[in-house]
């Protein structure tokens, strides 16, 4: 079998689109003016990838405010926000060029999602009739919602565990709904797990040795599943990816592994294009990854393209990366992806690009170089 090749999920918003985010936000437009705009960003997105060899087609997450908030706002200017939700949660990261994004805090329970993935995904499905390519989702890990409960103490009313029952059941539902809306693959984004060793004194939750909580709660959702859903099952990792920036690069790959892989999940999208010492992060994970993950063979994906670098790798250089990484993964448990999301934030100006538009023709490019890379690669290790 060829090397697979996934995408995370999200595609640069082109500008029209972050203007009418924009203009929502700012009371100019109203929200069907803003369906119009996702509907057609969705849709270029899922025609234009097609074009690229992608097996698996998204709609880039036109509709999401971000990978993160898609369940709980419309837009990241706070349009939609749940009312036992308040605006003013723990950071979620704290970015190396100084920006920040921040989550909600719950003020009460039940905590329920308003929009689900398979709720975006249904509008978008209908845009791949006649491509001749299934699609995929992604999905938000319940240890980033995790976060929307304060740090300290308990909301009044609605202890930690009870929760925590709420958000398990949340995420099974989200999962099951792609998958029941004609997704083929789900992958949940994990962005949170490097972040959780980084220490960061002005982000408190970067201190508070939550690893093995997050690795445990996701794998709460993941037991609901049975082994042949779970193949289908990822999840996602990378050090951040939002402006062209990143918040979490520093910290060594030995800090998160072996417990990403301790997530009975089916594969996962790893972050190593723009890895500095990329073959010792393939020893590690030729060395973590479970053939048997509680009855699931896992698989890594490699990240061979760099989102947050306008320069679109050549074929020949992601062929040249999985070579090398087959050294060390066994090819039956090896794939190629893009180090992250395009864009997993729906305002994003993409400034080492020089504007979204520009970033969004790049991520095409960087795309197809994936997909020709993994057939060069797959010929020369003879899979």
């Amino acid at each position: 079998m060829p090397i697979p090749t996934e995408i995370v999920g999200s595609l640069p918003r082109p500008q029209y689109l972050q203007k009418a985010y924009a203009d929502y936000d700012a009371g100019t437009i109203k929200q069907d003016e803003l369906i119009a705009a996702q509907d057609k960003a969705a849709e270029d997105s899922v025609k234009r990838m097609a074009q690229t060899g992608e097996a698996l087609l998204s709609d880039g997450e036109q509709r999401a405010s971000s990978f993160a908030t898609y369940p709980i706002i419309d837009t990241l200017g706070g349009a939609g926000l749940a009312s036992n939700l308040a605006a003013d949660g723990q950071y979620f990261a704290i970015f190396d060029d100084g920006h920040h994004r921040q989550l909600p805090r719950l003020t009460s329970g039940p905590f329920k999602y308003r929009t689900y993935a398979y709720d975006n995904f249904k509008k978008s499905a209908p845009y791949a009739q006649g491509t001749g390519h299934a699609m995929k989702t992604a999905v938000i890990a319940p240890s980033m919602l995790y976060l929307l409960y304060p740090l300290q103490g308990n909301v009044e009313g609605y202890p930690k565990d009870e929760f925590v029952k709420d958000l398990v059941n949340e995420c099974e539902k989200d999962i099951r709904g792609c998958f029941e809306a004609g997704a083929q693959r789900v992958s949940m984004d994990f962005t949170e797990g490097r972040l959780a060793s980084k220490k960061d004194p002005r982000n408190p939750w970067t201190g508070a040795e939550l690893l093995k909580t997050f690795v445990d709660l996701n794998n709460k959702v993941l037991e609901r599943f049975s082994a042949e859903e779970r193949e289908n099952i990822g999840i996602h990792t990378c050090p951040g990816g939002d402006c062209d920036s990143v918040h979490s690069g520093e910290v060594p790959y030995a800090s998160l592994l072996p417990s990403l892989f301790a997530m009975n999940a089916g594969y996962f999208l790893i972050q190593l294009a723009s890895e500095k010492d990329k073959t010792s992060v393939y020893k590690q994970i030729g060395e973590s990854i479970r053939r048997d993950a509680n009855g699931v063979k896992q698989v890594a994906f490699i990240g061979v393209t760099n989102p947050l670098n306008p320069r679109v790798e050549a074929a020949d250089d992601v062929a040249a990366d999985l070579i090398e990484a087959s050294k060390y993964i066994a090819k039956d448990q090896l794939g190629a992806t893009d180090d992250c999301g395009f864009s997993p934030f729906s305002i994003d100006v993409k400034p080492k690009h020089g504007s979204p538009d520009f970033a969004r023709d790049v991520a095409m490019q960087k795309i197809k170089a994936r997909v020709d890379g993994a057939k060069q690669a797959s010929d020369k290790i003879g899979v």
